[in-house]
């Protein structure tokens, strides 16, 4: 029988045909990412036999973990049937009910492949709506890979101009010049700012991207003041207000917009829709829908996709969200309020300047003392970045704990107080360890 190859082997063959070895920069570790052989319920474990708990859920796509038996159970029967046809699947119109009966502000909706690609017909579907070229977005917020929801998503003090007027910064090198022209870039959570900003442009906006409570910018959530602000300031100026809750639908059962009085015009799904497999949505009001509608004479926004709808995916998707119901939602945000209680406490033990944010199942812990309220307070320098990975590598080499590479964990429906104990107890060591670094760091950036 061959050698097995350990994960070190198996990287330095990939190096030789995958560029950087990675299709996902996001697995990425120094030496070398670690490959998975099996996981189940919230447990991964890899090819060289190691144990982990995972608390990244596949940056918060698996809401149920890993190998869910409803789900496996109904993708079993389905891929008997089939995979994907150039037919329509029934399953697909049960989910979509499923989907609006769930959510108030679902009139219609279009399933696609990724929540990138979701983030990208929503724009596309607003443009063609309103007739104008422009978006704006909050600084700092995560949106996918499209060149306009990229804009300013990694700006730095280099580049990121005057907090009343943020500079619109290209992420990819080579970003054609035009795409920052038609993105206006606004500061969460400040009203006064982003509304003068965007009056500046209000003939040319198409929309006001939001996500309810973005990972990026601090995993703070949106004010209802602010959020309000912008609903009101859209029906002013006829644009569209439209929701980014790819990773925030998990938040409450109809989505983290639950929260507000107000309601978007469009919203993106994406990962805990899929129940494991690669998924987006886009819903919302059903006059601004038709635009995907092929029964137009004047189709204003042709859009379709080898592999939307597939019936894998609706299938997977249907039962997540079913399992996922009232009941489940509240219990798992119980026992992310346990869990930051425990962080805290932790904090307070080891008299480390950590502050904790976050929303529903999930949250991120900051190397500062008081919590961030700004994607610019958040915004970690070099030195920054470089202790919070070595604080991840920690706790994945030493405490076999897997988490958000912003120092962010995401709960899944399987997960136990065991679970949680393990977490905590991890950051304890963990900070204990790091505790003189981490204070120096807040000396350096914040006293």
């Amino acid at each position: 029988m061959a050698k097995k190859e350990n994960s070190e082997e198996i990287y330095n063959k990939a190096r030789q045909v995958i560029s950087g070895g990675v299709s996902r920069n996001t697995v990425f570790r120094m030496p070398y990412p670690n490959y998975a052989n099996s996981a189940s319920g919230c447990y991964i474990t890899d090819i060289d036999g190691t144990v982990r708990t995972d608390f990244a859920n596949n940056m918060a796509a698996l809401i149920h973990g890993h190998s869910f038996p409803p789900i496996i159970d109904a993708v079993i029967e389905q891929l008997k049937k089939g995979t994907a046809y150039t037919l329509a699947s029934e399953i697909e119109v049960a989910f979509a009910t499923h989907l609006i009966e769930r959510v108030e502000s679902f009139e219609r909706i279009r399933f696609t492949n990724s929540g990138t690609e979701a983030v990208m017909a929503m724009i596309k579907a607003s443009r063609a709506f309103t007739g104008r070229p422009k978006i704006a977005k909050a600084e700092g917020a995560y949106h996918g890979t499209y060149d306009f929801a990229e804009v300013s998503q990694m700006a730095d003090p280099s580049n990121w101009g005057k907090e009343d007027q943020p500079s619109s910064v290209a992420l990819a090198h080579g970003t054609p010049p035009c795409v920052t022209k038609d993105v206006v870039i606004y500061p969460y959570n400040n009203i006064e700012r982003t509304l003068n900003i965007l009056d500046k442009h209000a003939e040319d906006i198409a929309c006001v991207i939001v996500d309810p409570v973005p990972h990026r910018v601090g995993l703070v959530p949106g004010n209802d003041d602010f959020i309000e602000a912008l609903y009101s300031w859209t029906r002013k100026n006829e644009a569209l207000l439209v929701f980014d809750e790819v990773v925030t639908f998990r938040v409450n059962y109809g989505g983290a917009q639950e929260n507000y009085s107000v309601k978007p015009d469009l919203t993106s799904l994406g990962k805990i829709i899929g129940g494991g497999f690669p998924v987006g949505a886009v819903a919302g009001r059903a006059d601004v829908m038709q635009v995907f509608d092929p029964h137009e004479k004047n189709l204003l926004l042709p859009y379709s996709g080898t592999f939307s709808a597939n019936p894998i995916t609706m299938t997977a998707g249907y039962q997540a969200m079913k399992y996922y119901d009232a009941e489940a939602v509240k219990q798992l945000n119980l026992l992310a309020d346990v869990t930051v209680k425990q962080i805290r406490e932790v904090i307070k033990l080891t008299d480390v300047p950590v502050s904790v944010t976050g929303a529903g199942s999930m949250f991120r812990m900051h190397l500062r003392p008081n919590p961030p309220t700004t994607y610019r307070e958040a915004y970690l320098d070099k030195e920054g970045k470089k202790l919070v990975n070595e604080l991840l590598d920690y706790m994945y080499y030493k405490e076999n704990t897997l988490m958000i590479n912003t120092f962010s964990c995401m709960l899944s429906t399987v997960m136990t107080q065991k679970e949680i104990d393990q977490l905590t107890e991890g950051l304890h060591r963990a900070f204990t360890a790091f505790k003189p670094r981490i204070q120096k760091l807040n000396k350096d950036n914040y006293e």
